[in-house]
């Protein structure tokens, strides 16, 4: 249960932060890729049953 309120949130936070959006435009990619990289770190440990 945890791991898929987790899991809901970094998506939404790396939605956020895609420079797509006008509040993100001038970060570049390094937010997107440091939640991207969060984000496959949290689908493994769920694959692997860590939380």
């Amino acid at each position: 249960m945890l791991g898929t309120i987790l899991l809901i949130v970094l998506i939404l936070m790396l939605l956020g932060a895609l420079p797509t959006w006008p509040h993100s435009r001038s970060w570049g990619y390094y937010p997107s890729g440091g939640l991207g990289l969060l984000l496959v770190i949290l689908i493994v440990l769920l694959l692997l049953g860590r939380i």
